[in-house]
């Protein structure tokens, strides 16, 4: 295992390793036993802390990495295949359940540079089932929208070609990756990729990340970052632990073109649903970075997953600011 504590160190703004520690400190500093409540809260300020500064901390090189709490440095580890199954585009038809269209997306005016997806805040979530009946059987899905770029030079017809990259955890696979799409590719497809009707796809490396509990739902959130030319990178933390792999932006050229974001929580590929306990809500936040502090779009029936789940879409709302956002909530 390889560590890069130096460049953590020189990437760090703003709160730092001293400062992280010294929050994680103070916590302990009392003379006097704080209550269990303090305790908690404590404790929840330091991993937001850490989370923050973890996702602030590009990975060194390609590959996949990881990072736990309370350090700031990725350590490399292997990366995994990702799981053969497609994470299929939407269809034609649109249900009243969230997927398959029946989405928010934040549209930036400007390229999207960086996306990030959280729950904020969850409610009564007790159980989830999804594909095949199994529990805690979901995917998270950080979607770019369909795009028009070189990556279908190769097409039957490049007009009518679509490129689409997605950042997906399966829980079921414990893996992170991203998923690239080429629709309406309408010929044989490149070398390494595999047909879905006329659409082809194909997967980066994984990051090994465990099977999450469906009532660890509000300490998930997948960050996405796209550099033309270079890389583009997955991040998945939980409270105390982070996960990353890369893949080349070339595949589908996301950084040239990327300006819409979906952000949920929908069946494990294959077009499957993620069903909740009745009574479920879940708030979705949807954070974007162009290099303005201008609010995204609230954009309606956007989506672009085939996936689903069985909640309902609230009103979604967007905000200005230092991250720039939109967030909804969705409910049974």
């Amino acid at each position: 295992m390889k560590l890069y504590p130096s460049l953590a160190a020189r990437c760090l703004r703003g709160i730092g390793l001293a400062g992280l520690q010294a929050v994680i400190l103070a916590s302990a500093a009392s003379a006097a036993p704080p209550s269990a409540g303090g305790q908690d809260t404590a404790a929840a300020q330091a991993h937001e802390a850490w989370r923050s500064a973890i996702l602030a901390v590009p990975v060194p090189e390609e590959g996949c990495f990881t990072a736990g709490f309370p350090s700031a440095a990725w350590v490399k580890v292997p990366c995994k295949a990702a799981p053969a199954r497609p994470y299929i585009p939407r269809s034609a038809a649109r249900g009243l359940t969230v997927g398959n269209g029946n989405d928010y997306a934040a549209v930036t005016a400007r390229l999207t540079i960086a996306a990030a997806g959280s729950f904020p805040v969850v409610k009564n979530v007790t159980s989830e089932k999804g594909y095949g009946g199994a529990a805690n059987t979901y995917s998270l899905q950080l979607n770019s929208g369909f795009m028009t770029t070189k990556a279908c030079s190769g097409a039957a017809v490049p007009a009518k070609c679509l490129s689409w990259e997605q950042f997906a955890y399966s829980s079921r696979s414990t893996a992170a990756f991203m998923q690239y799409w080429l629709i309406n590719y309408a010929t044989k497809c490149p070398a390494s990729w595999a047909s879905y009707g006329s659409d082809c796809y194909t997967n980066s490396n994984a990051v090994t990340v465990p099977q999450i509990p469906i009532t660890s739902l509000a300490g998930l959130k997948i960050q996405a970052t796209a550099v033309a030319g270079r890389l583009d990178t997955l991040v998945m933390t939980t409270p105390t632990q982070a996960y990353s792999t890369t893949g080349k932006d070339s595949v589908v050229d996301l950084a040239t073109a990327w300006t819409s974001s979906e952000f949920n929580i929908v069946g494990d590929g294959a077009g499957s649903q993620a069903k909740f306990n009745k009574g479920s809500s879940v708030t979705v936040d949807i954070g974007v970075r162009d290099g303005t502090k201008t609010a995204p779009t609230c954009s309606s029936n956007d989506g672009t997953t085939g996936e689903t789940n069985n909640l309902t879409l609230g009103a979604c709302h967007a905000y200005s600011g230092a991250v720039p956002s939109v967030k909804f909530t969705e409910s049974n």
